[in-house]
Order: C-alpha cells, then structure tokens, then sequence
C-alpha cells in the first residue's frame, strides 16, 4: 500500500521546484491533490502529468496573499476529494536583497505577507478542515537562512522565515491534542528555477561557491526535498511535531 493511500493534500507554490515534485511525490504515493500556483498553465500542465500516471488532481491558481485563496483551496479539497489530511505550504519568496537601510517597506511587507502572514492565512483554513478528520499534518516550507545562519542582505526574508518556525511551534503546542502534527521543512540550497544559482548573471562560480558552503559539497534536487516533505506528512513521522526539520545538506553545521 503506498503510504498517502485516501490521504487528501494541498500544495502551495506547485509550479516548480520543491512544490512541483512534492505534488508529484505525494500523488505517486497515492493522495489526492489540489495543487496552487500563480501560473495556471504550468500547474494545469502538473495536473494532468498526474492524471497520466494515475493520479488525481485539482489546479487552481492564485496568490498566495490572498485569502479568498487560501478558503478556496480548502473548499476545493472538501467537495472534490471529501476533505483534508496534509497541508504542504510551500510557496515563498526570496524577494529583494541588499542593506537594511536601502530596502523600501514596500519590499519588506512584500516578502512578509509572501512568507509569513500567507502561512498564517493557510492554517486559518486548513486546521479546522484537519480537525474535521481527526487530525492530520501541517506542513510549512522555513529556511536555514534566519535559523542556524544569518546572510548580510537578507533581513526580510530571515525574519518572515523564522517567524514561520515559531508560529509552527504555537500551532505545535496548540494542536497536538487534535492530532495535527505541525513542522517546518528546512531546505538548503536546491537546484530549483528561483536559486540564485539559476538566476541571470550567475555563472559557475556562483554554483561552486554555494555548493561549497553545503558539507555534501552539492545542492539537492527538489525530488530529495519532496521525499523530507512526503516523511512529514506520512504516518512514518507520526509522534514528529513542531520541529525545524533541516534537509539542507549540512549547510547549517559547515563552515569552510
């Protein structure tokens, strides 16, 4: 039996990358999904890759900030798939880099309403539908990046990712007599469209320098990623809670 046999689950940021695989993993082991995104192509284009290897999955596309979405997407799972069980709020933004001073508020309030109040509007949603099923996981994509590491440039993305560690440890606290299991997932650096390996101007050196800050001397395929996911969601992980789950390749205990 796979192991999300007639598990119902929500991935948010599915386009690419870690959102993507995880989807696709999650589907392989047998949930059903409502996958979201900004780009309906791309997400309509994951769910009929699903649909193809015998799966079962719901595209909708929106922003992440907007609350009407998050309701929707709950909504969505409740009457296509007949609830909720996982919830993998993954979607994020590295946003604008560079010196406190220099950055706008604009910018600030940008990254935190993409990182941290769009994870508060997830659960806002999705707890009472984890509830209606007895229990459930809450699954939250943090950084190592404002948790074992501070990186010059990058305030506003650290604070909205450590304050999603520490609203995973209240929701922790608050929902571990429901069954809900609530985590963050850690990632380090992944080979995804949005790594700053990948971005324009960035050449070998780049990659080399930021494979050489990881102990394993690599970056991870978002399909490793994807499988730390699909372990916090299963039962393998079933007394796991309120953790930051790091899956960074050592990044976090490297230093040269």
């Amino acid at each position: 039996m796979t192991v999300l046999s007639n598990k119902v689950a929500i991935v948010t940021g599915a386009s690419s990358g870690i959102g993507r695989a995880a989807a696709a993993l999650f589907a392989s082991e047998g949930a059903r999904v409502v996958v979201t995104a900004r780009r309906q192509a791309e997400i309509d284009g994951l769910a009929a890759e699903i649909a193809a290897a015998g799966g079962e999955a719901l595209a909708i596309a929106g922003d992440i900030r907007d609350e009407a979405l998050a309701q929707r997407l709950v909504e969505a799972a409740t009457k296509r798939f007949g609830g909720l069980d996982i919830a993998f709020n993954n979607a994020g933004t590295v946003g604008e880099m560079g010196p406190i001073a220099e950055m706008s508020p604009d910018s600030w309030r940008e990254i935190l309403e993409t990182n941290l109040t769009s994870a508060f509007l997830g659960a806002k949603y999705q707890v009472p539908a984890l509830q209606a099923r007895g229990g459930g996981s809450l699954i939250f994509t943090s950084s190592f990046v404002g948790y074992t590491a501070g990186l010059a440039g990058m305030s506003a993305y650290a604070a909205s990712k450590a304050g999603q560690i520490g609203l995973v440890k209240a929701l922790a606290a608050e929902l571990g007599s429901q069954r809900i299991r609530v985590n963050a997932l850690l990632p380090g650096g992944t080979d995804t469209p949005a790594s700053v390996t990948n971005a324009p101007g960035s050449g070998p050196e780049v990659l080399a320098f930021v494979e050489s800050l990881h102990a394993l001397k690599r970056l991870a395929r978002p399909q490793e990623i994807a499988k730390a996911a699909l372990f916090l969601a299963s039962d393998a992980a079933s007394f796991v809670t309120g953790t930051a789950f790091l899956a960074d390749g050592g990044v976090s205990i490297q230093r040269g």
